[in-house]
């Protein structure tokens, strides 16, 4: 008899991770052998129980799903994560993809396919949700740089050039510099609106 895979659950919303680690437990060849609710609290448990496969939500406090992974990929080669989400968004796909995640669904997957989908980012292959693949292809690359993604998404709640600048530590001028250019290239009319057109592509 093969052993059992073992599954860390993370997600900060207890009802839908107790439910889940109730349903996985029907599973014979499956274990959940800890649970999370925090991005900071996923590495630790990961670390202390050292998992096959990493259940992970998107967003969670803390750190989210996709920097978990990148983090679990370095220091836990040996487990594989599979992202969970509900905000199925074109550049989170990318970015889990870039970091080494080897699965990525929609929350409403049912519990039995998940089952089937852990069992197959465990033996080594990978599993993206069909439409969120599609979602993905059509929307194209992001034409941020890193860093004009990183500035955007502070500019997004109405934070003042100057402290944009003291928490990206840059000057105000860059700031500015970053803020037109994203503005420009998303075709935007100001740097508001960019960072909501950004942040519903999942570029930022």
């Amino acid at each position: 008899m093969n052993p059992r895979v073992r599954v860390l659950l993370a997600d900060d919303e207890h009802l839908i991770r107790g439910a889940l680690a109730a349903l996985l437990a029907l599973e014979d060849d499956l274990v959940v052998v800890a649970e999370a609710a925090t991005g900071p609290e996923a590495l630790a448990m990961a670390r202390a129980h050292r998992p096959d496969v990493a259940v992970l939500d998107l967003q969670m406090p803390g750190a989210d799903g996709v920097t978990v992974a990148t983090h679990l990929r370095d220091e836990l080669p040996g487990c594989r994560s599979l992202i969970v989400t509900s905000h199925g968004l074109p550049g989170h796909l990318k970015r889990a993809l870039t970091a080494g995640v080897r699965g990525f669904v929609p929350k409403t997957v049912s519990a039995r396919r998940l089952a089937e989908i852990i069992r197959t980012v465990h033996a080594g292959n990978r599993y993206v949700d069909p439409e969120l693949a599609a979602d993905a292809i059509s929307a194209g690359d992001s034409p941020l740089t890193a860093r004009e993604a990183e500035v955007l998404a502070l500019a997004e709640d109405g934070a003042p050039v100057a402290e944009i600048a003291a928490r990206a530590s840059l000057s105000p001028g860059t700031v500015r510099n970053y803020l037109s250019s994203a503005v420009s290239k998303l075709g935007a009319e100001n740097r508001h609106s960019a960072a909501r057109l950004a942040r519903e592509k999942g570029w930022v």
